[in-house]
């Protein structure tokens, strides 16, 4: 197995869960997903979760973790992924962590120290974001935090929200709680990278298979559990316009082309995220069933597995 953890990362829909697959089944390891919308128990068409039947008998570990009315937390995650980093090595197996969420890869595989948190401090920031909207407080953490504002985008509400407690807090920058770029464990990080336009007609046919296979009656089941109470869950892409759909608010078409939409917005701040990491390893999306075979052959040549 290689001594070094892997983890496979990029943009949404460049094709990250299949390549984990096959470099799992090559080296003999196990999953650890750090994608938090896969967290959710019950969302598994709006996130493109790997059925079951489809993982090739390999251990998936933080997948289905948490109820839909609960938050995700990355500190929760940090204890949790990293209690199953050590117990895979310790059974001798090989770490392939995959995931397009920036912070949450960072929280396992950097040196990052979790700030606190307090649901009231916390409470109260949100009720200001549904009340003014994520732009004014994001023009007041430029404010208070230049740094920390420049690296979160003005629409990232959650990301804003969690910046303003943590100064409300400490009383210092959030800035000062961003992680370093430095590594808890040996890895290799590879990252996926595909032409945009290519990408784009991806996400497209990527959110129309989605719609078509059941993500609004996927929702609908979700509000009977609770999505609606569930801060984090029900922002979530697809199933925020799935809602809306279901309430009337726009039509399927409608749903569809905002999840596009969305989804395109998203791919681009995980390219703005992992671009500037100069220890990923790029190489080309998956576009197609043969140009994927090529990216397993590339991603397993940087771990030393085949001739280049």
């Amino acid at each position: 197995m290689p001594e070094s953890v892997v983890a496979i990362v990029g943009a949404t829909a460049t094709g990250k869960s299949s390549l984990a697959l096959a470099i799992a089944e090559a080296v003999g390891g196990e999953i650890v997903n750090a994608d938090p919308q896969q967290f959710y128990r019950g969302m598994d068409i709006g996130t493109a979760k790997v059925p079951v039947s489809e993982r090739r008998g390999i251990f998936h570990h933080q997948i289905d973790t948490l109820g839909i009315r609960e938050e995700a937390s990355v500190a929760r995650y940090q204890k949790g992924a990293r209690a199953d980093l050590e117990s895979i090595r310790a059974r001798g197996s090989a770490v392939v962590v995959v995931g397009g969420s920036g912070l949450y890869i960072r929280a396992l595989l950097d040196r990052l120290d979790i700030p606190p948190t307090d649901p009231g401090v916390r409470a109260a920031i949100e009720a200001r974001v549904d009340e003014e909207g994520p732009g004014v407080l994001h023009r007041e953490l430029m404010a208070v935090d230049p740094e920390a504002a420049a690296r979160i985008p003005a629409q990232n509400a959650r990301r804003i929200i969690r910046a303003l407690e943590v100064i409300a807090i400490t009383g210092g920058p959030y800035s000062a709680t961003l992680p370093r770029r430095e590594y808890v464990l040996p890895t290799v990080q590879i990252g996926l990278r595909t032409d945009r336009d290519v990408l784009d007609r991806r996400i497209e046919e990527r959110t129309r298979r989605m719609w078509d296979g059941g993500l609004l009656e996927e929702t609908e089941e979700l509000v009977r559990v609770g999505l609606r109470e569930g801060r984090t869950a029900r922002r979530a892409v697809g199933y925020a316009e799935a809602l809306r759909c279901l309430d009337g608010e726009i039509t399927r078409d409608e749903g569809v082309t905002l999840t596009a939409q969305r989804t395109r917005r998203l791919a681009r701040r995980q390219d703005r995220w992992f671009n500037p990491d100069e220890r990923v390893r790029w190489i080309g999306g998956a576009a197609s069933p043969g140009h994927e075979a090529g990216v397993v052959r590339e991603a397993l040549r940087l771990l030393g597995r085949v001739e280049p």
